[in-house]
């Protein structure tokens, strides 16, 4: 009886990592195909019965590693992919592309620039320009906030997870009324909201298809940052944010994208 479970066991292992081994096969003719692939050409390529093909396809479409493109059937990289992928070019590229955008934003506010991308557990500083003064908001990089009550948090949270976001951004804090005003003004505000004392303003930069990908905020405390600053340098901070939105490639009413 032992033996034949040994015997089982292997054999169920053996098929185990056959099936893996052709569900890889199969992601890997997707992900280097040029165009979205039709699940016949794909089972034929890798010498696979179609139902045997369909069934693994079935598989990697539940995980998101593929998708079906619209109505026409074609299989392309699904939304997994896409993540990790955003998320690297997100990494490498957004800071360098943002460095100007940074460094005009310091020189205009004196005050705290961050970058920030949305996390899994909140925001994400990923670049930062500390204030010209003694008395600054602080260091932000390597640290996470939620979406509730910071700035960057509530650009998120009024636009929507961006294609490259993992997980699920936290329940709003802010009112209807304040996310519509977010949406409609390009401007998300947090004063003594995240801490006493500390105010911040945040724009939207978008991505090549418009998604909010990232957000830029100007931080500092309040005996500085009050609503005539504020209001002085909303502005600046939007400007700033559509220059680095056409870096990414992000084209609005007819703009070349820088």
């Amino acid at each position: 009886m032992e033996q034949q479970f040994q015997v089982s066991h292997r054999r169920a292992a053996a098929h185990g990592t056959t099936a893996v081994d052709r569900g890889a096969d199969l992601l890997v003719r997707v992900l280097e195909s040029d165009q979205p692939v039709a699940l016949t050409d794909l089972a034929s390529a890798a010498g696979l019965p179609k139902s045997t093909a369909s069934r693994l396809v079935s598989a990697l479409e539940r995980r998101g590693l593929i998708e079906q493109d619209g109505e026409r059937g074609r299989l392309r990289p699904g939304p997994a992919i896409l993540r990790v992928a955003e998320r690297s070019m997100l990494g490498r590229s957004i800071v360098e592309l943002a460095r100007p955008t940074l460094d005009a934003l310091a020189e205009a506010s004196g005050e705290t620039i961050n970058l920030a991308v949305p996390g899994p557990h909140g925001v994400e500083h990923i670049a930062q320009v500390d204030s010209q003064h003694f008395l600054g908001a602080g260091q932000w990089l390597g640290r996470s906030v939620d979406y509730e009550h910071s700035a960057n948090g509530k650009v998120f949270t009024a636009f929507g997870p961006p294609r490259g976001a993992a997980g699920d951004l936290a329940p709003a804090a802010p009112s209807r009324r304040e996310l519509e005003a977010i949406q409609r003004d390009g401007l998300a505000t947090s004063i003594d909201e995240l801490e006493p004392g500390l105010a911040a303003i945040a724009a939207p930069v978008r991505g090549r298809h418009g998604e909010v990908i990232a957000a830029l905020s100007i931080s500092g405390p309040t005996l500085r940052m009050n609503p005539e600053r504020i209001a002085e340098l909303q502005e600046v901070l939007k400007s700033e944010a559509r220059t680095l939105s056409r870096r990414l490639g992000h084209s609005e009413k007819g703009e070349r994208a820088a």
